[in-house]
């Protein structure tokens, strides 16, 4: 395993060696577990934790390394244990409202493409789709709505009909993923080492797609409740694999609550890079479509800003216009 297979790049080296005074190593979270992390170096995996300092430091749970997170690490001689000394700036962080807890959760980190996935029995829920929809949206990941078991349906139009009147615009695939078959069309989101994750209810097919993308039985499946349709919790922590034909994917757990995080605005964006950007558009209220002097098309146009982070977002900056716009309405 090598870190470029892994997603490492050019600015990623820089940020590293922004952190690095000598003596660390730079690697990738891989999975997560109660007392530790499974970290990925070049040519090796390793056990880490996190520092004493990093814990003392983090204002939320969710500022703590998790999966996807690229970090900086100090290797323990002897039989001591490896430490996680910093976190490199996210470039997206998927992070929903924890269930049943008022603080926030991050589900991974550095995800480039999120598959939504859903089936046409009785997992097909629109308003849960609108808050995956919304989860994405808000961590800086490209969204794919994929509809998975479309072997199943009596008439898969109709069901990708009514998933498309709720998510315009958003890329979507019908796909049967335990008949086996290579699945073309979900290939081209893994180009250039990107990482995908998938998020969905239990028993949608999330862990059979991903033996599926991955080419071997690395999670374990099992079939759903024939009565209601119901998956059990198969997959039981978040873990990312490399592919062999390049980029990451990163499964979840089932989730039963979908609720995103709106983190209070002093703890940053998501869209700090394109924030910067926006800042030089020639109107103010650019909606960063095909607006002429739209500094963030152009940095996509020049292959500096992927469009699908351009997308989302525009779509999460309508949103917040349309919530502030309702504000004040009920205010007067």
């Amino acid at each position: 395993m090598t870190l470029d297979a892994l997603g490492w790049n050019g600015q990623r080296q820089k940020e590293f060696a922004a952190i690095d005074t000598g003596g660390l190593v730079a690697g990738r979270v891989i999975a997560e577990h109660r007392s530790h992390f499974r970290v990925a170096l070049e040519g090796a995996e390793i056990s880490a934790r996190t520092s004493g300092r990093m814990r003392n430091t983090a204002k939320e749970r969710s500022d703590l390394p998790g999966v996807g997170d690229f970090v900086a690490v100090l290797l323990a001689a002897g039989d001591g244990q490896a430490t996680i000394e910093a976190v490199l700036p996210r470039t997206s962080a998927l992070i929903r409202k924890a269930s049943g807890e008022r603080r926030p959760q991050l589900l991974a980190a550095n995800i480039d493409v999120v598959f939504i996935m859903t089936a046409p029995d009785a997992d097909l829920n629109l308003p849960r789709l609108e808050r995956y929809l919304a989860l994405v949206r808000n961590s800086g990941a490209t969204p794919v709505i994929v509809v998975n078991k479309a072997d199943l349906a009596h008439d898969a139009i109709e069901v990708t009909d009514r998933i498309a009147s709720i998510a315009f615009g958003v890329p979507m695939h019908a796909v049967s993923a335990r008949c086996h078959d290579p699945i073309p069309d979900l290939e081209q989101f893994f180009d250039g080492n990107r990482t995908v994750a998938l998020v969905g209810s239990s028993g949608v097919g999330k862990s059979t797609l991903t033996n599926l993308l991955l080419g071997r039985a690395a999670q374990a499946t099992q079939e759903v409740r024939a009565y209601d349709s119901r998956g059990r919790h198969t997959t039981t922590h978040r873990q990312l694999f490399t592919r062999p034909g390049g980029g990451s994917i990163v499964d979840t757990p089932g989730m039963r609550a979908v609720e995103a995080w709106h983190a209070p605005a002093e703890d940053g964006s998501s869209f700090k890079d394109i924030e910067a950007l926006s800042a030089q558009c020639k109107f103010s209220d650019c909606g960063h479509k095909s607006e002429p002097g739209c500094a963030v098309r152009a940095a996509v146009d020049r292959g500096e800003l992927d469009a699908g982070r351009a997308d989302s977002y525009a779509a999460v900056a309508r949103i917040e216009t349309e919530r502030s716009v309702t504000q004040r309405a009920w205010r007067h």
